[in-house]
């Protein structure tokens, strides 16, 4: 039998502790170590015994923890969960766990805590092993060592694009008109910030799917625009692809790329999760295949499931050049895999690669 995930929570809140020992207990491969109503309580108890995740309240009494999560980097790198309220001021407070080595994000709102706990529970469990099996020591070094931010939420069924955009390819001839379509997920803040912070202002425009939850994706576009030579913004419905210019899709509505004339812009929609995530791959990546076929390039990276394998198929098949991120170089080989596993990628790459292949 494989040894199980010894996991640490550390939060004030009596009920979110309740909530998350009993729902992780429900997986066979979970033992709850302990839980703590602060950092000064948990570092007895890690003392005593060292966890391999650890579920991280930001606002607690005696010991912050960003200040928590820092020592614990610097003493024992561990993967850390951020237990993060949905608001924007979280949001702004979570990209500096993510900037002080936080593995990824879960979020809870500030009422119904424990109905959505409970309901997203299986996002939760699926992220806990996902950080337990975390390659942390191959992280590329970035100025601000952030970590991944994915969309939890409640299981839904799980929707293909086919529910935002219908099949079939309307692409132009190849024109000068060119751009990249990137997907990510779980590991994905790091990823893009080595990538985009690589890549010269004259670069082809690019498109990104980060899963992260809805007032987060502004947060983290602002912080990776200070960070890069190209502009970096949250899109918005209209905005033109642009050279130089990379926008991510805001949290919570899906992006699609179209063709108006000789020009692409993006479009921005409500509508439902696909493959369980709002935004989506599948749904940026089958835009892309439908307006750009052969004038977009697709890359897909590090992150949990499979959300853009198929989507990625589709724009190889429309023409597309296509690009998976290596499993050596991925935090977690999940939709990579599954692209690679559809002969979606017309190449795989490491991530040191992946932004030379852009710019070229």
């Amino acid at each position: 039998m494989n040894r199980s995930i010894k996991v640490l929570i550390v939060d004030d809140s009596a009920v979110v502790r309740q909530v998350l020992t009993e729902n992780l207990g429900k997986a066979h491969d979970i033992q709850i170590l302990g839980h703590a109503i602060d950092p000064i309580f948990a570092m007895a108890k890690m003392e005593k015994e060292w966890p391999d995740v650890v579920i991280l309240d930001v606002e607690m009494p005696r010991m912050d923890g960003i200040t928590f999560l820092r020592r614990i980097m610097a003493e024992r790198p561990t993967p850390v969960i951020i237990c993060s309220s949905l608001t924007s001021k979280g949001a702004e407070t979570t990209m500096q766990a993510l900037a002080a080595g936080a593995f990824t994000i879960f979020t809870k709102p500030t009422l119904g805590v424990k109905n959505y706990l409970e309901d997203a529970s299986e996002d939760l469990i699926a992220a806990v092993r996902a950080a337990a099996g975390a390659r942390m020591s191959r992280l590329p070094k970035t100025p601000a060592q952030a970590r991944p931010a994915p969309q939890p939420g409640p299981v839904a069924a799980k929707l293909s694009a086919d529910a935002v955009l219908a099949p079939g390819v309307e692409a132009m001839i190849t024109t000068t008109e060119t751009f990249t379509a990137i997907g990510t997920s779980t590991g994905g803040t790091q990823a893009l910030e080595f990538v985009l912070s690589a890549l010269p202002r004259t670069c082809p425009g690019i498109v990104v799917v980060q899963h992260m939850p809805e007032k987060f994706t502004a947060a983290f576009a602002e912080r990776l625009d200070k960070l890069c030579e190209i502009e970096v913004r949250e899109a918005v419905s209209g905005d033109r692809v642009l050279p130089g210019r990379a926008l991510i899709a805001p949290g919570g509505r899906h992006m699609l790329v179209k063709r108006s004339g000789a020009q692409y812009t993006v479009e921005i929609l409500s509508a439902p999760p696909v493959n369980r995530h709002c935004p989506s791959v599948d749904v940026l990546f089958r835009s892309a295949a439908k307006y750009g076929g052969r004038n977009a390039r697709g890359v897909i990276m590090t992150g949990m499931g499979d959300d853009g394998a198929r989507g990625l198929l589709e724009m190889r098949q429309a023409g597309a050049h296509t690009i998976a991120q290596d499993e050596e170089s991925c935090i977690v080989f999940g939709m990579p895999k599954e692209a690679i596993k559809l002969g979606a990628a017309e190449r795989i790459a490491s991530l040191q690669e992946i932004p030379v292949l852009i710019a070229g």
